[in-house]
Order: structure tokens, then sequence, then C-alpha cells
């Protein structure tokens, strides 16, 4: 193995810049990235190299920032929602005229940006019972869920463990979200799929997504153990994923949501990129 890199012995892709990548990327995948995990990066800096690399969007955005992403051609393709609170959401009736609110204040600006998706929590249990969490969300959910519609906008709910990251928080289980898109029936409601996440709490990654793939209307990334790079350092073999993921026919976007360990973050970023690109 001597001379090989940990790429090449995968037998994953390696391109010798930016520009040899971009022009390289297969088209199946849109790519996008978090930005939360390049905080010492301007936003600027994060979308120049995207632009390089091929990434089509910059996730999770305050709408201050969507100008910024548009302006080098790129989109959001899942916005904040503003205020954002993982552990105070829809499962709590007390919240659901407050979050109704600024939801209708969100959702047109965000459809006159051209966005398409925003993401919702459904907070931490308190004590609820899976069953009363999910007809909490139901209920609140489903004014803002009809909203949306209006305006050709999704509302994507984030399954996060609660093993590690999360504790307490009720939407960590992929049947659990699968129940709530039933209850609300609505092809305007969907799951935000982190890979990280339910490889924590539920494995057997590739089964879940082909099973619940009709749910899933957004997927992110990261390595387990960690939240690191998605290489060779962890468990999950990403080619894999991201070919069932194309199987199943989606067409929307792979975000990738890994805590670079590198001093050169954006090297991470691109051999994230090479990996998901099927």
């Amino acid at each position: 193995m001597a001379g090989l890199s940990a790429l090449s012995f995968l037998g994953l892709p390696q391109f010798a810049n930016a520009q040899d990548m971009k022009s390289k990327l297969k088209g199946n995948i849109n790519h996008s990235v978090c930005r939360w995990c390049y905080r010492g990066k301007s936003l600027e800096e994060l979308c120049e190299v995207a632009v390089d690399i091929g990434i089509k969007s910059i996730d999770l955005l305050d709408p201050e920032e969507w100008p910024v992403v548009q302006k080098y051609g790129l989109t959001c393709a899942m916005s904040n929602c503003v205020p954002l609170s993982l552990t105070d959401g829809f499962n709590n009736p007390d919240l659901h005229a407050q979050l109704l609110k600024d939801y209708e204040a969100l959702i047109p600006k965000a459809a006159d940006a051209g966005l398409e998706r925003i993401i919702c929590f459904s907070g931490n249990r308190h004590g609820l019972s899976d069953e009363e969490g999910l007809e909490n969300c139901a209920v609140g959910l489903e004014p803002v869920v009809k909203l949306a519609q209006k305006y050709g906008i999704t509302i994507c709910m984030e399954l996060l463990n609660s093993k590690v990251n999360h504790p307490d928080y009720q939407c960590d289980t992929t049947p659990w979200g699968a129940a709530l898109c039933e209850k609300l029936g609505s092809e305007h409601f969907k799951l935000l799929y982190d890979i990280y996440h339910m490889q924590i709490m539920e494995g057997d990654i590739i089964a879940t997504i082909r099973k619940y793939h009709q749910y899933i209307g957004h997927y992110h990334t990261g390595g387990v153990p960690g939240r690191n790079e998605i290489e060779d350092s962890q468990e999950l073999y990403y080619p894999a994923i991201m070919e069932a993921i194309v199987a199943t026919g989606f067409k929307g976007y792979v975000a990738q949501e890994f805590i670079p360990t590198r001093d050169n973050v954006f090297d991470s970023l691109r051999k994230s990129i090479a990996i998901c690109d099927v």
C-alpha cells in the first residue's frame, strides 16, 4: 500500500484540482454543504470554494444570508427556521401560536427568494410519550404545512440522535418521523434524514433509506463516530449509501455536515464530495 492514498485504496476518485473535480462530477447527486461546519471561514469564502468544487447549495442559512449565496449562483437547499431551537418545537402546544407566526413570516420570504425547503424540529420530549408528541406535532404543523403548500415550500423535520448529541429529542427514529408524515398526509412535509444521527440511533442505513425514502426530502452526512470526515476513518461507507439514495430516484440535495479536523478544511470538503459523487 506504500504510495497509495486512503482514497485510492478504497477505489474512491481523486482529482488533481478543484476545476478538474467540478468537470467530472456525475450530476446524480445535488451537492450541498452546511454553513455551521465552517464557522472559522466567511460565508463568502465558503461560497467561492463551493462554486469551484461544483457544490450547488449552502445549507442552514438565515434570511439575511440568502442573498450572499445567490450572488454566487448558489441556493440554500435547506433554510434555517427563525428563531432556531432544537429543544423547543412542535411537540409543545404552548409554542404552536408563536411557531405559526414565525413560519407565516418566513415562508413567503423563502418563496420570494426561490427557496424550496425550511427546517423544523420536534423539540425535546419533556416527559411526553411518543404518541402524545406525534399528535402535538401534527396539530401544530398542520396550518404551517398548508401555508407552505400554498407557497411551494416543503417543511422538513430533522431526525436527530438522542443518545449522544441531543438528549431527550423526540424525532429520533425514522419510523416516528414517517408516522408524522403519514399523519399530516402532505407532500409539503418531509424528513431531513441525517445519516450521522440515524447511524447512532438505528444503524441499518441503506435498508432504512430504501424503506422510507418516500418520506425523505433532504439528507445530511457525517462520519461516525465523532461527526468528522466521512472517509476511511469512520464506520460508514458513503459511496454505497449514495448509490442507494440515487437508486430511490431522489432528486433533492445531499449536504455535507461533518466537522473537519484537518488544517485545510476545504480539502476535507473536496474529498467528501468526491466520495459522495456516485
